[in-house]
């Protein structure tokens, strides 16, 4: 059976959503988080945006409930602006 499950890829699913839910059954609301600073805040949204790319979703719903990033992505174009960068490509995919 876990062959199978390994063959199928979900085995590596199922033991990246049971980290999540360890990690949110651990998570003491009641302990305050640090205020995230601007810089952050844009460095966890390049963390985000990788992660996302190459379909790490449970990492990165890890990374938002540990660093209290908004769920909500930030706008590419903001990126863009506050990191000074500009993009080659005008896919939006990449």
């Amino acid at each position: 059976l876990k062959d199978t499950l390994e063959k199928r890829g979900v085995l590596g699913h199922l033991k990246a959503r049971i980290r999540a839910e360890v990690f949110n059954a651990l998570d003491d609301d009641r302990e305050p988080r640090p205020s995230l600073s601007h810089e952050n805040l844009l460095i966890n949204e390049l963390i985000r945006e990788y992660l996302e790319f190459n379909k790490y979703k449970y990492t990165a719903s890890v990374l938002i409930a540990e660093s209290g990033q908004p769920v909500v992505p930030l706008d590419r174009q903001f990126l863009t602006r506050e990191l000074n960068a500009f993009e080659e490509s005008k896919d939006n995919t990449i």
